[in-house]
């Protein structure tokens, strides 16, 4: 009498839960795109984490880079610390408002995150696999560090708890993240959040705006979705401005959520 050994040895016999070769196979990547929106969506609600404030910026920006990079990082750094201690991400007792959200890298995520850490809050990472390995920072709170394969995933993660975007210079992934949302705002696919952009200069160096609605390929209240700020305490109040309330989720106005 043969005995079963193929059948036990056989892929098909596996438990499909434990078959990595099925899990990762091209059918089951709407599988894969459920898990990776259900094991973030867990542990921020295990967490308490009823809204952030996302902050996006260059990861090449040091702490001791040249020029205003210096400056950018320290700026991020305080507003991250300043945000934790008045926007009701210390809330241990009930839900937490305002967390600092992050991409999860280096740079101006970092700092974000490490004000965060000194101020004794939590802190979210939403890290993303790169061909060129980006590892989480340091300040990031450990279970709330997570790892993205789909970049629509993680970036739907971003917007959906976000009470306000806070833009720190940078470069294609900052502009890609910021026009996402902008855009989502734009078409009232997301409730109006306040959008501040940090440091003027910059961003009127590098974007002309102004010159989208001279060609009429934004309406000119489009320019009025975003403001600017200098440092910390700027950002905080032009996020009072629009809507934001500390301990608890922005005043929306009835617009559909993300």
């Amino acid at each position: 009498m043969p005995d079963n050994a193929a059948q036990l040895a056989s892929p098909s016999y596996r438990l499909a839960a434990l078959d990595q070769d099925f899990l990762l196979s091209d059918p089951m990547r709407g599988v894969r795109f459920l898990l990776e929106y259900a094991k973030a969506e867990e542990a921020l609600r295990t967490w308490g984490v009823r809204s952030t404030i996302v902050v996006f910026g260059s990861a090449r920006v040091g702490e001791h880079g040249p020029g205003r990079q210096a400056d950018w990082y320290a700026t991020a750094r305080a507003f991250g610390r300043l945000a934790s201690e008045r926007g009701g991400a210390l809330g241990a007792m009930g839900p937490r408002d305002n967390v600092i959200a992050t991409g999860g890298g280096p740079g101006i995520m970092e700092a974000a995150n490490r004000g965060a850490f000194e101020a004794g809050a939590p802190s979210v990472g939403f890290n993303i696999t790169l061909p060129h390995e980006q590892s989480p920072n340091p300040y990031a709170t450990p279970e709330l560090s997570f790892r993205f394969h789909y970049f629509a995933m993680r970036k739907m993660h971003l917007a959906m708890r976000a009470n306000a975007l806070v833009v720190f210079p940078g470069g294609f992934g900052t502009f890609d993240e910021l026009f996402e949302i902008l855009t989502l705002r734009q078409t009232d696919k997301a409730p109006p959040i306040p959008i501040v952009l940090v440091d003027e200069s910059y961003w009127r160096a590098v974007l002309n705006f102004d010159a989208l609605a001279e060609h009429g390929m934004i309406a000119a209240k489009d320019l009025e979705l975003f403001q600017f700020a200098e440092d910390a305490e700027g950002v905080w109040t032009a996020l009072l401005a629009g809507g934001v309330k500390p301990g608890g989720c922005i005043e929306l106005q009835g617009a559909p959520t993300t």
